[in-house]
């Protein structure tokens, strides 16, 4: 048999798990008092069997995992606020991140900043890339942070990418803007920005 419960059994004090083979191992009550140990769930909380009909749970806080826990991807949301038609760059940059590891969400043309923000909290991104080509990024970009914001979702990184001046570029970071990619950005550099940004 081949299956994924992650569970104890509390009747009969049974443990079934997975190992790395992919056979199901049953480690059952013996006349001394089991003891096994798992974690389970994305909050790595911690089972153990202590005697047949009992379990208690301790947080993987209190224990030293045995295997490491699996690390999540970065989530990006590329975004296109405002009236600007032109999203070929975005979905370049989209596919470049993509290839470097991480999760991309492309929100599709014409959002506004509300809508990009809602979508941002929705999805539990890490961060928003914005391409602007219509001039109008001094009025949006902020506008983007702003409502983030207003959703609680501060800690959501807010960078930027387009026909954007470089007289701009310093106004934008005072307005929230981590960082803005100006006109001929390598996606190497898109792609080490995102790298350095995101990892802990």
């Amino acid at each position: 048999m081949t299956t994924n419960v992650r569970g104890v059994d509390v009747e009969s004090g049974a443990l079934l798990g997975r190992t790395q083979d992919e056979r199901a191992v049953w480690t059952a009550p013996r006349t001394r008092t089991p003891r096994a140990v798992f974690l389970a769930g994305r909050t790595a909380q911690r089972f153990v069997v202590t005697a047949p009909g009992t379990a208690r749970i301790r947080r993987a806080t209190r224990c030293r995992p045995q295997l490491p826990l699996p690390t999540m991807p970065t989530r990006i949301l590329i975004a296109k606020p405002g009236l600007d038609g032109h999203d070929r760059g975005a979905k370049v940059v989209a596919r470049a991140l993509r290839d470097a590891g991480c999760e991309v969400i492309y929100t599709g043309l014409h959002q506004t900043p509300k809508q990009i923000a809602v979508i941002a909290v929705q999805e539990d991104v890490d961060g928003v890339g914005l391409s602007a080509l219509s001039g109008a990024h001094m009025t949006l970009f902020p506008k983007v942070v702003e409502e983030l914001n207003a959703l609680d979702a501060s800690d959501i990184v807010v960078f930027g990418g387009g026909i954007i001046p470089e007289a701009d570029i310093e106004e934008l970071r005072t307005a929230g803007i981590a960082h803005v990619f100006g006109p001929g950005t390598s996606l190497d550099e898109i792609q080490a920005w995102v790298n350095e940004q995101f990892t802990d």
